[in-house]
């Protein structure tokens, strides 16, 4: 059996160098509060749901007709399809790992049992994909442009990833699978070999993080040529141009993110992997400066990304319509991917900032209460309302104008899958010296510096409820707490001992030697407020949203009463008795009413409504 570095953190991305350490799970622990419902929901009801969705889809028999030698025929699904299987088994694995679930474990025999059907429709080269290469299939590598196989090896790999991370001993051979399909890949594209990249990004991020797990530097090398490709014009010109795939421009000549959002971000990702591991400061500069230009002009106040339908794209510099937003859910996960890589690179706290700004307002939107039920657009203006989805039957992808349980492009659910259940390795990260915490949940922080000294303190807090934290320290030790003050946190205040202290937006530290018992408490403003959009954004301008602590808030016409098209803003919002309410004029009436305002991600939980986030003010 084959030894893996058991000393990693349980994360998904574990830079070899960078400003920061992330800490995985075990090391992180939420146990209450906002992100913790959504992770037990997502570990009791979601993960079943997947599961049984990609049963009755056929997309999991896929592999079987694979491993009867009975394809083409029979086979369902677009060629993507594989990719959604790999998605839920990285989801499953953090999972485990999550709970610390046993090899006994309903969990633990359910995996195995998917990468045994996977394991069965493996070639014996190591090459894995049940639409191409076989009799009456076309042949491999014959699509680059939208065949997605290497796109659907990608979350191959970063399933392993998640697999080496939470169990290295494992026997059930999902790491031998994906270190086979490595293999292949680097043998196949290669220096020497075809010169071509994946019409979709996915297999860069894949390979650099597979190549730190199992400590192949060829794996890593292998994802530095496709990032290097990109922008070489070797797909072909489509309709919405080569930008569509980052075809156009090399990675780190662009000024922006562009083309498809997914698919952008999802390269980004790769390509921050590449420029840490490869010493190469110019690509990571390059990133950096694409993501202040995409985040300032191309990003929408819920922190999604993508304003075009057509081809699920970034629109140009200040194109955000609320009513046209895309924003899709798998978009703000590569957003989060991207900015996380980043944060670790560079320990700045804009990009935790988005970070908070995206999980909370995108991919917490995207999952219904049940964990059953999907957006996989989210815009941020619906005129009409909603029809309910048929629970038992496949939607369009972006048709569904209410939560949906299966679409015929389903990467969304299992890509939230997957977020939710290694959430925990986005909360906070190390250095030398200590501990820095970039998102607020109740919880365990227990880690161990590089020179031997132990890190223990327990987080309580209602947040974003409350914007309270309490911070107590479990152990005596010495070290620096930094805690993110979130950009919009101006007046927040750091207690410590007894003393106070503003806080300014950015981070604030504290070093000393700390006693157990110790309590430091974090206050971050969160009552409501109102924000300006930048005036170059045409769609809105003359409107304004209402945001409170990290959530947007949402206009409803079940609370209004009426079209939401007919609301005029008419005072400043208030709180009172726990709901944020504000002060609107019926435009039909002329009447004025105070109305509460749900956080964003909330909206059409009570049935088909018109909703907006953007508020006239005239």
């Amino acid at each position: 059996m084959t030894m893996y570095d058991t000393t990693a953190p349980a994360a998904p991305v574990v830079p070899t160098r960078g400003r920061l350490r992330p800490l995985g799970l075990g090391e992180v622990t939420i146990t209450d509060g906002f992100w913790a419902r959504r992770q037990r929901v997502n570990g009791e009801a979601t993960l079943e749901h997947i599961e049984s969705r990609l049963e009755s889809e056929g997309w999991l028999g896929n592999f079987d007709l694979a491993a009867s030698g009975k394809l083409p025929a029979g086979r369902r699904g677009r060629e993507f399809a594989d990719s959604e299987i790999y998605k839920y088994l990285e989801a499953v694995a953090w999972e485990i790992g999550r709970r610390d679930a046993d090899a006994s474990s309903p969990l633990e025999q359910r995996f195995r049992a998917i990468v045994a059907r996977v394991a069965a429709a493996q070639e014996p080269d190591g090459y894995l994909n049940t639409n191409f290469g076989r009799p009456g299939q076309r042949e491999r590598w014959s699509d680059l442009e939208w065949g997605h196989e290497l796109y659907c090896l990608g979350h191959l790999f970063q399933a392993a990833v998640a697999r080496v991370r939470t169990r290295p001993d494992a026997d059930d051979g999902l790491i031998e699978i994906a270190r086979r399909a490595a293999e292949l890949v680097c043998r196949e594209f290669g220096i020497g070999g075809r010169e071509g990249i994946c019409g979709h990004a996915e297999v860069e991020v894949g390979l650099a993080e597979l190549g730190r797990a199992l400590g192949e530097r060829r794996f890593v090398e292998q994802a530095a040529l496709f990032v290097e490709r990109h922008g070489r014009g070797s797909l072909r010109d489509i309709e919405w141009g080569r930008k569509y795939y980052q075809d156009d421009t090399p990675v780190r000549d662009a000024d922006a993110l562009r083309g498809h959002a997914v698919r952008a971000n999802y390269l980004s990702a790769g390509a921050s992997d590449v420029a840490v591991e490869t010493d190469d400061d110019a690509l990571l500069s390059s990133l950096r400066r694409q993501w202040d230009r995409t985040v300032e002009r191309r990003t929408y106040i819920t922190g999604g990304q993508g304003s075009h339908h057509q081809d699920e794209a970034f629109g140009d510099d200040w194109e955000l319509p609320a009513d046209r937003a895309y924003s899709e859910t798998c978009a703000g996960i590569g957003s989060i991917m991207f900015s996380w890589r980043l944060l670790l690179a560079t320990g700045e706290a804009a990009y935790a900032d988005l970070i908070e700004r995206t999980l909370f307002n995108v991919v917490a939107t995207s999952p219904a209460p049940d964990g059953k039920a999907f957006y996989y657009a989210n815009t941020l203006h619906q005129r009409v309302p909603g029809i309910p989805a048929d629970p038992s039957a496949t939607s369009s992808r972006a048709s569904s104008s209410l939560r949906a349980p299966w679409f015929e492009v389903s990467c969304c659910p299992p890509n939230v899958a997957r977020t939710f259940a290694s959430l925990d390795a986005y909360v906070a990260t190390a250095d030398d010296d200590g501990v820095q915490l970039h998102q607020y949940a109740t919880g365990r922080v227990r880690t161990v510096l590089p020179d031997g000294r132990v890190v223990a303190f327990d987080v309580q807090t209602d947040y974003p409820a409350d914007g309270r934290v309490r911070i107590t320290i479990a152990q005596d030790a010495e070290f620096t707490l930094t805690m993110r003050i979130p950009t919009w946190a101006d007046g927040a205040r750091l207690v410590v001992g007894g003393a106070g202290e503003d806080a300014a937006p950015g981070t604030a530290s504290v070093r000393r030697a700390f006693r157990a018992g110790d309590v430091i408490e974090l206050a971050l403003p969160v009552a409501p407020r109102v924000t300006a959009p930048d005036p170059r954004v045409d769609a809105v301008r003359g409107c304004v949203v209402v945001e409170r602590g990290p959530e947007v808030l949402a206009l409803e016409s079940v609370d209004l009463g009426a079209d939401v098209g007919d609301a005029v803003l008419a005072g400043e919002p208030v709180e009172r008795d726990g709901s944020v309410v504000l002060p609107v004029r019926n435009r039909s009436t002329d009447s004025v009413s105070e109305v509460p305002l749900v956080a964003y991600h909330d909206w059409a939980q009570r049935g088909p409504s018109t909703m907006r986030v953007w508020v006239p003010t005239s």
